[in-house]
C-alpha cells in the first residue's frame, strides 16, 4: 500500500486549515469552524473525475491520524478542568449542570425516538435515541468566556457559575457518552453492568492517576519545566485511552479526557497543556476536524432527515436554554442573571462533534446528523454573544469579586 498518498491531502488540510482560521478570526468564528470548512472545501476534490489525491488509501491514513486527534482533544478539555472553581462555586453549578445535561438529552430522546421508533421498544432504536440525546449534553465555554471576558463580567459570580457548569456539563456527558456506547457495542449488555464498569473504570483512572502524580511531583522537583513532563503526560493520555476501550469495554475518549482530569491540579499543568497544544493544533487537531468535514455526507439528509436536523438543532438550543435558564432562577439568580446563564450555556463546539463523530463510526447513529450538528456550532457560536451583549447593554461596568480569591476585578 501506497501510505506516502496521504501528504499531499496532510499538506492542503494544514495549509486551508490554517488560512480559514485566520480569516474566520476576524469575524469572531471559532477556530473549529474554519477547520471544518477546509474539510467540506477539501472533501470536493472527490467530485473530480480521476483525481488521485481522496484515494482509499490516503482517507485511510488521514482518517486514522483523526482518530488520534480526537483522542488529544478529549484530553485537553480534561486538563482544562478546573477543579478548584467547580469547588468554589459549589451546589448552584452541580444543579445548573443536571439541567444542562438531563433536559438538553431529554428533548434530543424525544425528538429522535418520534422519527425512529424507539417509542416501539426497539432496543437498537431506544440507544440511538440515547446517543442522538447525549450529544446535546456539551456545552463548549469558549465562546462565552471570549464575551464575558470582553464585558467585563467573567472573574463574577455569574461568569464563575456559567463556567464551571459548563466544565461539569462535560464530565457529565463524557460519563453518560461512555455508558450509551458501552451499551451500543454490546446488545447483551445490562445498563447496570456497563455503569459499574464505568465507575470501576474511573476508581483505576483515580488510582493510576495518584501513581502518576507522584512520578510528575519527582520530575518537578528536579527539573522544573522539562519536556519530559508533557511527555510523559501525553503517554498517560495515551494509556489511559487503552486501557478504558481494552480492558473496561469504555470509550477510548472517556479514558484520555481521565487522563487530563488526573492531570487538571498538577502545579505544571499550563505548561504541559501548551506543549500538548503544540503538537496537537499542529496536526492532529486540524485533520480531526478536517477529516469529519470531508466526510460529511450531504447526500444523506433526505426530507425527514431535514426535518429532524431542524428539530434536533431547536431541541439542543432550547434545552440548555431553558433548561439552565430555569434552574439558575430556581437557584436564586435574578431574572436577567438566570437568562444569562441559560444563553451562556447554549455554545457548542468541539465535544459534541466528538460525540457526533463517535456514534456516526460505532453505527448508532445516521451519517446524516453530522450537517446539523456543524449548523447547531455555528449557530450557536454566532448567537450566544450577540444575546449575551444585548442582556447587559445599558448596564455599567462594575467591580466583581472572584468567588475562589475574593479579589476585585474592575471592570474595563
Amino acid at each position: 500500500m501506497e501510505f506516502y498518498t496521504v501528504l499531499l491531502p496532510l499538506a492542503i488540510i494544514l495549509a486551508l486549515s490554517k488560512i480559514l482560521v485566520k480569516l474566520f478570526a476576524r469575524i469572531h468564528v471559532p477556530a473549529v469552524v474554519g477547520m471544518l470548512a477546509a474539510g467540506v472545501l477539501i472533501g470536493l476534490i472527490g467530485l473530480i473525475p480521476g483525481q488521485n489525491v481522496l484515494t482509499d488509501t490516503s482517507m485511510e491514513g488521514i482518517g486514522f491520524i483523526a482518530k488520534i486527534g480526537v483522542i488529544l482533544i478529549m484530553f485537553s478539555a480534561g486538563l482544562e478542568t478546573d477543579v478548584k472553581q467547580i469547588k468554589a462555586v459549589g451546589f448552584p453549578a452541580v444543579i445548573i449542570t443536571a439541567a444542562g445535561v438531563i433536559v438538553p438529552m431529554g428533548l434530543g430522546f424525544l425528538t429522535a425516538a418520534a422519527f425512529n421508533g424507539a417509542f416501539s421498544g426497539d432496543r437498537d432504536a431506544l440507544i440511538s435515541a440515547l446517543f442522538y440525546g447525549v450529544i446535546l449534553t456539551a456545552t463548549s465555554v469558549s465562546v462565552t468566556v471570549a464575551t464575558l471576558k470582553e464585558l467585563g463580567r467573567l472573574s463574577g459570580k455569574l461568569g464563575s457559575t456559567v463556567v464551571t457548569a459548563a466544565i461539569l456539563d462535560d464530565i457529565a456527558g463524557v460519563v453518560v457518552l461512555s455508558v450509551v456506547t458501552a451499551l451500543a457495542g454490546d446488545a447483551s449488555a445490562s445498563p447496570w453492568v456497563v455503569l459499574l464498569k464505568t465507575l470501576a473504570f474511573f476508581a483505576f483512572a483515580a488510582a493510576a492517576g495518584l501513581t502518576f502524580s507522584k512520578l510528575f511531583g519527582v520530575i518537578e522537583r528536579k527539573w522544573p519545566h522539562h519536556r519530559m513532563l508533557p511527555i510523559l503526560s501525553l503517554s498517560m493520555c495515551f494509556f489511559f485511552a487503552y486501557a478504558s476501550e481494552a480492558w473496561f469495554g469504555i470509550a477510548d475518549i472517556t479514558g484520555a479526557f481521565a487522563a487530563g482530569l488526573m492531570l487538571s491540579g498538577n502545579p505544571e499543568r499550563a505548561y504541559i497543556d501548551r506543549r500538548s497544544d503544540i503538537m496537537s493544533y499542529m496536526v492532529f487537531t486540524p485533520v480531526f476536524f478536517a477529516n469529519i468535514g470531508m466526510t460529511t455526507e450531504f447526500s444523506a439528509v433526505d426530507g425527514s432527515m431535514l426535518l429532524f436536523g431542524i428539530l434536533f438543532i431547536l431541541a439542543g438550543i432550547t434545552g440548555k436554554l431553558a433548561g439552565c435558564s430555569l434552574t439558575a432562577a430556581a437557584c436564586g439568580y435574578g431574572g436577567k442573571d438566570s437568562l444569562r446563564v441559560g444563553i451562556g450555556m447554549m455554545a457548542r463546539a468541539e465535544v459534541a462533534l466528538v460525540c457526533a463523530q463517535k456514534g456516526v463510526e460505532s453505527g448508532v447513529i445516521d451519517s446524516g446528523i453530522m450537517p446539523f450538528v456543524v449548523m447547531l456550532i455555528i449557530i450557536t457560536s454566532f448567537v450566544t454573544p450577540i444575546l449575551l451583549r444585548l442582556t447587559y447593554k445599558g448596564e455599567p461596568a462594575e467591580e466583581e469579586t472572584h468567588p475562589a480569591t475574593g479579589a476585585e476585578n474592575t471592570a474595563t
